[in-house]
This record gives structure tokens, sequence and C-alpha cells, in this order.
């Protein structure tokens, strides 16, 4: 049979839909069309020619918001020249052909003028960062480290660029250190204020494997590339969990660009896990200390002979500690005392004795205050995080830490949130330099409700200010320029904006629209984005019991995204989306692949049920011990808020979620199986016994099931019937029998945090009772599916998943 072009096209489309690699004849494809074609995957024989087209025709939507580029970091200098400063924004792009992300950079030029306006002068092209792990500017902006990580056994190379060149490459063997940490909670790079060296955490070298050849170990090992004998496994070793694979120990060294010489941080002990360094100002005797995070590798209690997974984990204990950058060799390896202190001077000093959490440290530009978050309310009640709190140390003014620092706190925890006054500090980073030109002052996002909000701290006082305009939109900060804001907002209907602050002497905030490359979006996505609207929506606690606390009495809220046109009076179908965690929250903020469900034609119910981020301690707390009852209760009164409201047609709704998203998917589907025409559900949690035994965080199923500190005292590695009783009753697979709703299952084979056989087992059982069910595995995906092909035949599938059920 003669394929006709658009037949290749189809074929082409349905491609990345599939399981297995095809290659097939691309002759008669156009140029253009073949780029976008090539190295696609072939369809699956599940499909038939009903479903071809529903396929093709939602790819190319889907493709439209996919490919929408992002900014992830950006930075700014000023200039020699003064009244203008440099901007480098580092911009991510999904590459679906290469299966990864392309990565570069965009440069402008900001001149400001006396009235307060503001023009940006941006490079023609942006420059593409291939191979590039991560770049950190030096604080002049006169130099950039460069860093890659080699996949392969190959050195890590080290590139400090000038101006127009690179002035120096080190190239760093395997066996001085691993990998360097580039993940945004280890992760640690930190210039010197001299510009001559680098602190940054890197993995532990690999220890030595017993080599075999022929004759049985070879005592006097081998070469990699002896084609005559082999290396052994050795031992076991723990790590990380969940996106660590291979991780086992991060350790912190020092490289000098001046001389390229690298060297391990001597006096940290073996247990602890070092990251998130940053220099302290320097003493009057020279000495040059460090201070990082560090995590013991036992979590802090006798009780835990493992490493627990420390992804999206606030509730491990982590502490700050000082070290001299520069020291001999240590015999010893025991951190320092008030008894031991002059016996060992190169031991790392504990400064946060009196707090169970410590993280991001922030220096002041003057080196007087030394600022960190904590999350020891997440340590203390086994919550896997929750709110913030902020503290100083005043540093001692020789430069000399040591353990009787006094802890000062500036931002405490709020327990309950009244109306909309400030509800606590939820900050997912911090800047490098978060500071106003007083130096007493930080500028950060964090969560507000279902808002992202720019806040600023005095951090002398602990008075907290909304700096960002009461607005339904969400903020999230890149840069400060001096005592200007650089930062991009965004709406579910309206793509990230660079916009820019500047306040006046009054202290009155002014806002301005920048116009970039970055934003310029397809008419055909503009178009479908102007057609939508959203609002966030109170939800009242119904029958709230008198038990609970004031802040889980508290409204809730949900975000309603909806057409601004109704079609002949009838409501559109309904998608009610649900996040993981359960705490964390889905904010205000633009996510291309809502926008994508949203531009098929459904309304979108996103929940963010007690127990999320942003809205108190009290409420957050609420939801340990009680999954799978409240989350569910909260879920259903909103979907009855919007029903009531005529917002949506109950006989047109479907579910979806993630993580523990997917535990309220098929908790919902089992408890109200008669509320959902369909179901999708990604790396779900349904069987918590099940789970406890495989995850990388199996005292967390113990919180979850029995609440906070009780769960925390009941954690063992061999659960008993009782627990795992308790954990089965509290999970979806208890109502497995009422289920009827056809679900859509995506799995990652590598998931660690809830590993593959908890959605398969939940799956298989279903079809055993005659549910429909589609179930695809992604081989390399972890926990997020977020690999770029996985995460468009994700999406692509639950659009069509649901298409077919609403039909």
């Amino acid at each position: 049979m003669k394929l006709t072009g658009r037949d290749l096209t189809l074929k082409a489309f349905l491609i990345l839909v599939s399981g297995s690699i095809s290659i097939f004849n691309c002759t008669h494809i156009g140029r253009q069309k073949f780029s976008t074609l090539i190295a696609m995957k072939e369809v699956s024989q599940g499909l038939n020619a009903a479903n071809e087209e529903e396929f093709a025709s939602q790819s190319t939507l889907l493709k439209e918001f996919s490919s929408l580029s992002t900014i992830d970091k950006a930075w700014v200098f000023e200039s020699e020249n003064g009244g203008s400063s440099r901007a480098m924004f580092l911009i991510n792009q999904p590459n679906l052909l290469g299966n990864d992300k392309r990565t570069h950079l965009l440069s402008s030029h900001i001149s400001k003028q006396s009235d307060g306006s503001v023009s940006f002068q941006w490079a023609p092209f942006p420059v593409e960062m291939s191979g590039v792990s991560t770049i950190v500017p030096s604080p002049s902006g006169q130099k950039m480290l460069v860093i890659r990580n080699q996949e392969n056994d190959g050195p890590t190379q080290f590139e400090i660029w000038g101006p127009s060149q690179v002035d120096k490459e080190i190239h760093i063997p395997k066996s001085v250190h691993g990998s360097v940490y580039t993940d945004g909670w280890f992760e640690g790079i930190s210039w010197s204020s001299d510009e001559t060296l680098i602190a940054y955490v890197a993995e532990d070298p690999c220890p030595s494997k017993p080599v075999f050849d022929g004759l049985g170990y070879k005592r006097t090992g081998s070469s990699e590339k002896d084609c005559n004998s082999w290396k052994g496994q050795g031992d076991f070793e723990e790590e990380w969990g969940e996106a660590y694979s291979g991780k086992r120990r991060p350790e912190l060294f020092v490289v000098n660009i001046v001389s390229g010489e690298v060297h391990i941080v001597d006096g940290i002990p073996k247990s602890l896990n070092v990251g998130q360094v940053v220099w302290a100002p320097k003493n009057e005797e020279l000495d040059h200390y460090l201070v990082f995070v560090g995590w013991p590798s036992d979590c802090g209690s006798e009780k835990i002979v493992r490493k627990l997974g420390i992804k999206y984990c606030y509730n491990r204990p982590c502490a700050l500690y000082a070290v001299k950058a520069s020291v001999p060799k240590s015999q010893t390896n025991k951190l320092k005392t008030e008894g031991d202190r002059t016996e060992d001077e190169t031991a790392a000093i504990d400064l946060t004795r009196g707090i169970s959490s410590a993280f991001f440290p922030r220096f002041s530009p003057d080196g007087k205050s030394l600022v960190f978050l904590s999350a020891k309310s997440a340590v203390d009640t086994g919550a896997h995080s929750a709110t913030n709190s902020l503290h100083r140390i005043d540093w001692p003014t020789d430069g000399k830490p040591n353990v009787s620092l006094k802890l000062i706190d500036v931002v405490p925890v709020v327990k309950c949130a009244e109306d909309d006054c400030f509800p606590g500090l939820y900050c997912p980073s911090f800047l490098r330099n978060p500071w106003l030109s007083d130096g007493q002052t930080m500028i950060m996002s964090s969560y507000w409700r279902s808002s992202q909000v720019i806040i600023s701290v005095h951090v002398l006082s602990g008075k907290v200010s909304r700096v960002t305009p009461k607005s339904s939109d969400s903020w999230d900060i890149l840069a400060l320029d001096g005592d200007n804001i650089l930062f991009v907002s965004s709406s579910p209907v309206e793509p990230p904006e660079i916009k820019y602050g500047y306040s006046t002497e009054g202290m009155e905030w002014n806002w301005l629209d920048i116009s970039s490359p970055v934003s310029k979006y397809s008419t055909k996505v503009r178009s479908m984005l102007s057609s939508l609207q959203f609002s966030i929506m109170k939800i009242p606690v119904r029958d709230a019991s008198v038990e609970l606390t004031d802040g889980a009495r508290t409204p809730y809220e949900a975000i309603f995204v909806s057409s601004k046109i109704r079609k002949s009076g009838a409501c559109d179908p309904l998608i009610v989306i649900l996040h993981g965690g359960p705490h964390f929250l889905i904010l205000t903020n633009f996510i291309k692949n809502h926008a994508f469900l949203s531009a098929l034609g459904y309304s979108l119910l996103i929940v963010n049920y007690r127990g999320s981020l942003g809205f108190g301690e009290e409420a957050l707390q609420s939801i340990l011990g009680n999954v799978g009852s409240q989350d569910v209760y909260d879920v259903l009164a909103a979907l009855d808020h919007v029903i009531e409201m005529g917002l949506a047609d109950p006989s047109k709704v479907a579910v979806f979620g993630g993580s523990h998203g997917g535990f309220l998917t098929t908790h919902l589907i089992g408890q109200a199986p008669d509320r959902f025409v369909a179901a999708a559900a990604r790396n779900p949690v349904c069987n918590l016994a099940l789970m406890v035994g495989t995850t990388d965080i199996p005292d967390w199923c113990y919180v979850l099931a029995y609440g906070g500190s009780e769960g925390k005292d009941y954690f063992t590695e061999a659960p008993s019937l009782d627990h795992l009783y308790v954990m089965y009753n509290k999970s979806p697979i208890s109502h497995l029998a009422k289920v009827k709703t056809p679900t859509l299952f995506l799995l990652g084979a590598q998931d660690l945090r809830v590993p593959v056989s908890n959605g398969l087992q939940y799956a298989r059982a279903l079809k055993e009772n005659g549910v429909e069910v589609k179930v695809i595995v992604f081989p390399k995906d972890t926990h997020g599916i977020d690999r770029p092909q996985s995460d468009f035949e994700s999406f692509l599938n639950i659009g069509v998943w649901f298409n077919k059920h609403f039909q």
C-alpha cells in the first residue's frame, strides 16, 4: 500500500505514544516535518484506526505547549559606568527528539533612567550550554565557572571563563572525587571574596572493588582496560534514595583556580554528608572558614541504620557547621565540642546545636549576621515538609566561630493564619545574594496559600512585608538589581512574563512589564489561553470536629480554571487535579500540561486540601494519621462546591493525580465509585503495607498511617502484623472491590519513592475485577516521570483517555 505524505505525518506523530523504537522510510517527508519526526517511537499495537486521529491531533496541540521555554535562573551585575547593569538568564527548553533539555544563556543590558523607567537590550541570540552541568558566575561578574560532569569515567571539568575566553581549565580525575553536586539541595558552589578559591560539594571517590581473573582473586589489582580480569561489586553501601541513585556521600572540596590545586576539606566526620557551602567572612588572623549544612547518615537517630530518602524530605535532621578551608590532614574524626576544641583546631564546629534543622545559610553583606532557614517543625513531627522558620546568628567580630553562638529567632512558625494574613514561611530556595542595600533586609519568594509571592524580611526586627501586590497570580524572584527586583509572574492562563520592580522613597513598589524573547509565544497558544479564566475558591471545612485545631478548621482553597464562554448553558467536562506530598501544593502559576488539558476543552479543579503548604502549620499537620479520610472529604467537598455553583456537571467529572495525588485518586474512585467517569494516576501510592518494605522513605508510611510523633515512635524496618493492618486500611487497595472507574496508570520503573510494584499490584487487581485499565510503564523514569518524551507521552495519553470516556 502506498502511503501519502499525510499518512506518514500521522504515523510519525503516533510514534511518540509507543514503547519500541522504529526506523521507517522518511523519504517523502518534507525537511521541516522530518526534523520533527525522526527517531520517534512506533505506535503500539493497541491503537486502532478510530483513535489514531485522536492521538495525532492531540499530539500536535500538546507540542505547542511542551516546547515552551522556562527561565531557571538569572544573575544581574553592575556595569562599570553606573546607571546600567548586565543580566544573564539561564533558560531550559525540552528537546523531545533528544529526550533531554536544551540549556542556553540569554544576555541583556539593563538601562535605568532617572524617571524610574527601564529598558532591556537583548542579545540577538542565546548561547547553548551543551554538556554543561551548571554555571556559577563570580560575585563581581568578571568570571564564570562552568562545570562539566562526565557520565563515563572521565574527569570532572572546571572551566573558568573571562569576558572573552576560557582563562583556566582544570580536570579533576575520579580518584579525587566523583561528580559535582548540582541538584539544588546538596549542591553548594561558592566563590571566595577575592575570587581565587571555589568551594564545592562532590561525590566521595568510589571505594576500591575486588578484582578477579581466570585464576580467581587478583591481589595486585587490575587496570580498567585489562580484558583478562573484571571488577566485582564490593560491599553494598546505602544511597540517598529517589533521584540520588549512585550518590553515597557528598564531601567538601576547595579548588584554587590560580594554581589548579584541589584538596578535600579536612575535619569533617565520615558520618556527615555535606551541602550548601558558603564562605564565611575572613578574620584578622587570615583563617578562612567555610559554613556548610551537614546531614548525619543515620538521620540523627540510633534506631535508624540506613540513609533514608532525602528528595522532598525536609524532615531529615541537619545543622550548620563551620570548618577551616585550608588545613593539614587531621588524625581525628570528631566534631568539636566545648571540651575538645583546643585539642583539634581542624574539627568542624556545630553552630546550631539548639535546633534540629538548619539550611540555606547566607551571610549579610557586612558579615555580621549569618541567617538560615529551619524546617524544625518537619523534623520534630515527621511531616516531610512543614512551615519554615528563619533564624540569625551574630557572627563573632574576630571571625572565629564557636559552639556557643546564640541562635536568634527572626520569623517563627505560624500556627494558624487568619484571613489573608501572613501564613508563615514556605521558601523553596534563597537567592545567592538576597540582600537589599541596607544589608538588613532579605528578599525571597514564599508560598502564600495557593499563590507564590515575594516578601521582604528585616533580619534584625523580624518584620515581614508582602512586596508584591495582592493578586491571584504567582510571582517568582530571579535576581536583585541593587534595590530593584527582577522576577517572573504567571498564572494558570498566562505564561511566564519577565517583570521589573522598583521602589520609590516611600517604599511603594512599581512594576514594569519587560518585553523579552523568552515571552514570545505562538499565536495559537495566545489565542487558546485568552479564552480561559481562573479564580481561587475558598472551600469551607464541612462537619469540622471540635477536636480540630483552629488552623484545621479554616477554609482551604481550590483553583478553578474554565472557559470564559459557556456553551448553550452546558458545563464543560471537569478534571479534578490533585497534588502529591501531601505536604506540597499546586500554585497559581503556569503549568504547561495543565494548560494543554484546558485547551482540550476541560475545566480544571485543582484542590489544595488541608495538609498543603502555604496555609499555616496547624492545617498542614492535621492530615497526618487522617490520610484516606480527611483529604478525601476535602476533595469531595470542593467538587460539591463547584457543582452547587453551577460550574460543573456531576455526570462529567474525571480525576487525576500523582504520588499522594495518585493515592487520593485511587481512594476517590473506591470511596465514591459513582462520581468519576475516568481516572488517571502517575506513580500512585495504592498500598502502604506494600510500599513500607520497598520505598526509600519507610518512616513516612508510619507517619502517614499513625500521625506524626506516634508514627515516628512506631517506625521499624520490620513492621508488625498490626502495623501492616493499619497501613492497609488507610490505603486505596482496601476499597478496591467497589471501584468501577476506567483508570489509566503511568508508572516509572526506576521509581524508588513509590516503586512500580505499588501501581502494578493495584492495576492488576482492578483488571482481575473486570475494571477497564490501561498501564504505561516508562523503563528509565523515576518518580517524577519528567524525561521529555515520557512527560509528553504521559499527558498525551491522559488527554486521549479522558476524551475517550467523555464521548
